[in-house]
């Protein structure tokens, strides 16, 4: 059964919903799903993963100080994430308040693991992963949706039986 570690940090409670919804999308197509604050994520439960999604509050254009920290934990067994599938989700107040740099920073950190991380080809939700301002409507809820079931997809095709 394919494995996907959704991780978040969240301050208002914003990226946690967020999280939450794509937690449940990663359970609708049956997929083993792990729900975890970044802070609670520890080395085994990365290297158990198939995929990886995570999600972010936006402070001054990048990612939270704990999802950073997750990623330095992680260099730890760099190379050992090689060729799993990651995606990225980020929160912020304001429309113009970072999102989207966020979610690169995120997948910058996740390329340099060798990992491989989807964006949306079809345009039916953010280039990068799901984003929010302020707290996620129906149309962000169903991106979160959208970005869990990629992941599983992806992750099922190129993760052996």
């Amino acid at each position: 059964m394919t494995k996907i570690l959704v991780g978040y940090h969240s301050k208002t409670g914003n990226t946690e919903k967020m999280a939450k919804q794509v937690a449940n999308g990663v359970r609708e197509t049956e997929a083993d799903c792990t729900l975890k604050k970044v802070k609670n994520i520890d080395i085994g439960d990365l290297k158990e993963a198939d995929g990886l999604i995570i999600g972010s509050p936006t402070y001054y254009g990048g990612p939270s100080k704990e999802v950073v920290e997750l990623f330095e934990k992680s260099n730890s067994i760099r190379g050992e994430l090689d060729k799993m599938v990651g995606a990225a989700f980020a929160s912020s107040h304001h429309r113009a308040g970072g999102n989207e740099t966020t979610l690169l920073s995120i997948l910058k950190k996740m390329l340099i693991h060798g990992m491989l991380v989807l964006g949306d080809p079809i345009e039916t939700g953010g280039h990068y992963g799901a984003v929010s301002v302020g707290e996620p409507d129906e149309q962000t809820k169903k991106e979160c949706n959208k970005l869990a079931k990629r992941v599983v997809k992806v992750t099922s095709e190129m993760t052996p039986t």
